[in-house]
């Protein structure tokens, strides 16, 4: 099927394909050339005795004494272990990041977690509403989610509009846009409905802060670097956790593999406005065996068919896993 026809519009469903990026939320997402195709039949998860029993520590990120969590295999179930652990309710978690409880969009926990990795979960804080000015197309801001329906800033562009509105931060929950709920909307059209907001007009956002403990107040961030060699996980394995079928644990993903996830996530940004390690990660699983860019799209279509990917985007993230596979980087 050629790639101009097998593309379709955008589904309204608020499902979350990605579990994490989307953390999200964006997150450490990292897949494998050697593993599994993405599973995409929507296979419920194990039963609780079939799943992976391994123990992660976790602290919230504003200061808490040290939980133990186990027993999950998606975002949401991690989620609610936390919660549970600290006796707060699922809700009030934004994202969490891998090792540092610093709002580092770098250490993002996303689809893939080391084996030795510590979970700092960052909660609720300030809630903030605040008006911007459209003067030009561009926002200078990148969305990402967390895998559970909350969609956050991951990135603002240096001098641009967002980053001139001193009170807006990397890390806030989008929460209201001209005073449309969006709880549960993905990043992907979040993004959209941003881009799509008139120019020459303000639009109002309400926003939800990351708790922050004293000794954290620090100037504001711009967010993940586009060209960032940071590796999440610290252990020799991870456990990588899947929105359809069970989380297993894999070998760290090669140097090719990295680079071509690292790849996607920034064709990502460039063409959707988004950062979604996880994503990317998918569509490398997804491309790894295909044999042409049509064989290619008409997967991606079948996994990740709330998608509306253009074609060049297509044809791009191709040739992208093609020099992963072959070494050209």
């Amino acid at each position: 099927m050629p790639l101009g026809p097998w593309k379709k519009k955008n589904k309204s469903t608020k499902e979350h394909l990605v579990e994490n990026e989307e953390v999200s939320g964006g997150h450490a997402g990292v897949g494998s050339f050697g593993k599994s195709a993405v599973n995409g039949a929507g296979l419920p998860p194990p039963p609780v005795n079939q799943r992976p029993k391994l123990v992660f520590h976790t602290q919230l990120a504003h200061g808490s004494p040290t939980g133990r969590i186990e027993g999950f295999t998606n975002v949401k179930e991690l989620y609610t272990k936390i919660a549970e652990a600290f006796s707060i309710s699922p809700p009030e978690i934004l994202f969490c990041t891998l090792n540092t409880h610093k709002i580092d969009m770098e250490k993002l926990l996303g689809g893939q977690i080391g084996l030795e990795d510590f979970i700092f979960a960052h909660i609720k804080g300030i809630k903030k509403e605040v008006e911007v000015y459209k003067s030009e197309d561009a926002l200078g801001l990148t969305i990402t989610d967390n895998g559970a329906g909350y969609a956050f800033i991951k990135r603002i562009k240096p001098g641009s509009i967002v980053d001139k509105v001193k009170v807006i931060c990397v890390g806030d929950h989008i929460e209201c846009i001209n005073g449309h709920n969006i709880l549960g909307t993905r990043h992907f059209e979040v993004a959209r409905m941003l881009k799509d907001l008139p120019r020459d007009k303000s639009f109002t956002l309400k926003l939800v802060e990351p708790m922050k403990a004293f000794e954290m107040l620090e100037p504001r961030s711009k967010g993940a670097k586009p060209a960032s060699d940071n590796k999440i996980g610290t252990g020799r394995g991870t456990l990588r956790l899947r929105s359809k079928g069970p989380a297993t644990v894999e070998d760290e993903p090669t140097e090719f593999e990295e680079k071509a996830i690292k790849k996607v996530d920034d064709l990502l940004e460039s063409y959707m406005g988004i950062r979604d390690t996880e994503l990317a990660a998918t569509m490398v699983e997804v491309g790894r065996d295909k044999k042409n860019p049509d064989e290619f799209a008409m997967a991606l279509d079948e996994t990740l068919g709330d998608f509306a990917f253009p074609d060049e985007f297509v044809f791009d993230v191709w040739g992208a896993i093609g020099d992963a596979k072959h070494g050209r980087f």
